[in-house]
């Protein structure tokens, strides 16, 4: 007689968004100073600014308008998001979100760029992609002359949790 194997858990909607995007979270990116990359308190998890890592490298590097393209700074600030629900991810698990509250972006900006809020779109679109109506939030987009590591991006968020 064969042994059946229980039944795989089923993925939940976050799960199967970032499946879809062909994406999956990320190792949570490791400080490159003295914090650490999220905290809770009460139902709300605030992460630290998030830059663009894929696997321990910055996804670009300069400002946005002169080295970095603005579709190139777009992807940026999505890779950043994606860092941030790692560390969200990683301190109460995604699927205690009840929603994303906030984000703010920094753009380092070269003079004349403008478009801050178009970059910081990749990152609140792929929010919205993985979390629906729940990944709806307030935001804000600044640009700033110099990012830490040269970085073009940097993302916070902030997230309601059960």
């Amino acid at each position: 007689m064969a042994i059946e194997s229980p039944a795989a858990e089923p993925a939940t909607p976050w799960q199967h968004n970032l499946a879809r995007l062909g994406l999956s979270l990320p190792e949570v990116a490791a400080p490159v100073a003295a914090y650490i990359p999220a905290v809770r308190t009460g139902s709300l998890v605030y992460t630290s600014g998030q830059l663009p890592f894929v696997s321990g490298a910055l996804s670009a590097t300069g400002k946005v308008g002169a080295e970095v393209s603005l579709e190139q700074a777009a992807e940026a600030a999505r890779l950043c998001a994606l860092n941030a629900l790692a560390a969200v991810h990683d301190l109460v698990g995604l699927d205690e979100v009840v929603r994303i509250v906030k984000v703010v972006g920094f753009v380092a900006s070269a003079p004349g760029f403008s478009d801050q809020p178009l970059v910081i779109n990749g990152a609140s679109e792929l929010l919205g992609e993985v979390f629906g109506a729940a990944g709806t939030h307030a935001r804000s987009a600044v640009g700033v002359s110099e990012l830490p590591k040269n970085t073009p991006v940097e993302v916070e968020l902030i997230a309601e949790v059960r």
